[in-house]
């Protein structure tokens, strides 16, 4: 549900009212009971909360593939991406 912004004509009251876009508009001020007009509002701002909103969140695999061969990044080898080096066999440690 939308705020709308009203002033009365004859006291000048500004408010804002919390209404269903389907309802009238009001007439009255509550303060001094004249006529109100309603006034141009400037729109909700858009608010983008959690994940999904950004080009990159939902890419495909294959996007990213090729976006890696055009970067010139080489992907990881298996061994790498474990975090510890392997020892090589045949030679014992001192």
């Amino acid at each position: 549900m939308p705020t709308y912004e009203y002033e009365c004509t004859r006291c000048g009251h500004r408010f804002e009212a919390f209404q269903g876009m389907t309802e009238k508009p009001r007439k009255r001020c509550p303060k001094c009971r004249g006529v109100l007009r309603r006034l141009p509002g400037t729109g909700a701002g858009m608010l983008f909360k959690g994940s999904g909103f950004y080009a990159t969140d939902y890419r495909s695999t294959s996007y990213k593939e090729q976006k890696k061969k055009e970067s010139g990044d080489k992907p990881k080898a298996k061994d790498e991406s474990k975090g510890t080096p392997k020892e090589k066999p045949g030679k014992p440690s001192p």
